[in-house]
This record gives structure tokens, sequence and C-alpha cells, in this order.
């Protein structure tokens, strides 16, 4: 069973389901979010029809982030059921998350409207609008998570 979080599902909406993956991307004791329209996420987003998780999350942290990453591994997953204004969509969000390394930047972010930073891996899950994500990088920084 996948944990959910988020909004409650509103019983006489219909949801799309929309695959999606997320980095808890570190390097040393930070890890790298990313901002659109002041909201601070983990990089990530939708899975594109017959891609596979880890090449959607390499695009994605590129895309939002700048940076190139390396040796993703998944950590789990979570649902979330919200409405989704730029697609004009209610959706069931369901996020792999996944740790990987940041390397090193090798461009600006290309989505529009984004910036990325890094943040001591103490208070990022602080930052981070999407309970889902900070319950994922609250345990990891806690260690219950054997990753790299």
């Amino acid at each position: 069973m996948t944990r959910r979080f988020g909004e409650a599902v509103l019983p006489k909406q219909s949801y799309t389901p929309r695959p999606g993956v997320y980095g808890i991307i570190s390097h040393g004791d930070q890890v790298l979010l990313t901002s659109q329209s002041g909201e601070w996420q983990l990089p990530g987003g939708g899975i594109d029809p017959g891609e596979q998780p880890v090449h959607a999350l390499h695009r994605e942290a590129k895309e939002e982030t700048g940076w190139k990453i390396a040796a993703p591994r998944k950590l789990g997953a979570f649902r979330r059921f919200c409405y989704m204004p730029e697609y004009d969509l209610w959706a069931e969000k369901i996020c792999h998350v996944y740790h990987a390394l940041a390397i090193y930047p090798v461009c600006p972010p290309t989505e529009p409207d984004h910036i990325a930073i890094m943040v001591p891996r103490d208070m990022a899950a602080d930052l981070l609008a999407v309970e889902g994500d900070a319950y994922f990088i609250q345990r990891w920084a806690q260690g219950h998570f054997f990753v790299n």
C-alpha cells in the first residue's frame, strides 16, 4: 500500500492517474531544491508516456535545476490527489521518490520561473510545500534509507 498525503479525496470527483518522479538530490550535507511561484519542492515532475522513471528524473533535474545527477536509487512512493491548474486536471499523482547525487551544474534551469538552491539537509523538510516530499526527506535525513 502506498502512503497518501495532501487533500482529502473528493467523493464525486474523477481523478486521472499522473505518475511522476522526484529527487532528493544531495551534495555533501546539502540538498538541491527548486522553486516555482514561491513554493519549494523536490526537483521532479511527470513521467512522459513510454519514459522510464530514472530517465525522467535526469530530465526533470536538469530542466528544473540545471544540475547533472548520478546514482539514482528509489526510496519509495506516495500518492496525493489534487487539482493541477496548469493542465486543468484533477489528478491522482503517483510520486516515485529517488535519492541521487548532485554532480555539477551544467546550465541555468530551463523550465520557466524555476530557481534552484542548495540548502542544509536538516532545513530542507521545513521549506517544502508538498507534505509527501517533506516526509521522505525527513526520513532520508534521519538515515531511514541506506543510500550511497
